[in-house]
């Protein structure tokens, strides 16, 4: 069998499978295994299968007919300009926290040396992400999951990236201020457990629901990050679309400035909050 032959066999078989890009996966399995770049597949695709591939691209296409995600197959992931590990330790960082990022980057401009908290971290992707662009930034990563927690310190030492990380409930114990406090927190109602897709099952449920509306934890984040805010401070949070605009509702209500962002399919997932000065 030819690699090309591999990727043909591969791509019906995750496609059958349900997989949503089984050319785009089988052809990162394939290349992963060879241990060999992109081009490879133009320029040996005739050539055949090496013998020592064959016993582990199984036990990989197997494993990703049955869903385990990509991300963990190939035990990392591309992210915001980083390369991280990613593994079933914390949730798979997603494209959408890329333009919170890039979001809560801007609002810093201007702001020197700025005091910047990472609530729910898990592998670290936005802490290390302020990190790496503000290099004259003081970042704290928080997460309640040890696991998590080791998985960002290993992503913050691949990526020469000094961030200081705490074991935490949200902020319970965590001084501030902060000019900057960012999180994707969990925000999936916990209704969506019995219909998550099989790829969402590999993440922990921890990362994932929270309540019956999805926003039980970041309520509780909102009212921690009152008074951890520098004067003039922005809370940003990644939510799902379908209950960012009641989270944004609650907080003009209880006193604060909060705008709605979409993402870059259009869906109004991102709420940027800050204090309105009381007269």
């Amino acid at each position: 069998m030819t690699l090309r032959e591999w990727l043909r066999h591969a791509e019906t078989r995750l496609q059958a499978a349900g997989v949503a890009s089984p050319g785009v996966d089988a052809r990162a399995l394939l290349l992963h295994v060879l241990g060999a770049p992109a081009s490879a597949l133009i320029l040996r695709g005739h050539e055949p299968l090496p013998d020592q591939a064959g016993p582990r691209l199984a036990e990989l296409l197997a494993r990703r007919e049955a869903r385990e995600p990509l991300q963990h197959l190939l035990g990392e992931v591309d992210w915001g300009g980083l390369r991280l590990s990613s593994d079933a330790r914390a949730l798979i960082p997603r494209p959408e926290t890329e333009w919170l990022l890039h979001l809560a980057l801007q609002g810093l401009r201007g702001v020197p040396a700025p005091r910047v908290v990472d609530v729910g971290t898990g592998t670290g992707a936005l802490a290390l992400g302020v990190k790496a662009a503000r290099p004259d930034a003081d970042v704290t990563a928080t997460d309640l999951s040890a696991d998590a927690l080791a998985l960002a310190r290993e992503n913050a030492g691949r990526n020469g990236l000094d961030v200081t990380l705490v074991q935490a409930d949200l902020l319970t114990g965590v001084p501030g201020p902060f000019d900057l406090i960012l999180s994707n927190p969990p925000y999936l109602p916990d209704a969506d457990a019995l219909t998550a897709d099989p790829e969402v099952r590999h993440d922990p449920p921890l990362a994932l629901y929270s309540g019956p509306d999805g926003l039980d934890l970041p309520r509780r984040l909102c009212t921690q990050a009152r008074e951890r805010l520098t004067p003039g401070g922005t809370l940003w949070l990644e939510l799902d679309p379908r209950n960012a605009p009641t989270l944004a509702a609650e907080l003009r209500a209880a006193g604060w400035s909060a705008r709605l962002h979409a993402d870059l399919t259009g869906r109004e997932r991102f709420v940027q909050a800050t204090l309105t000065p009381r007269p």
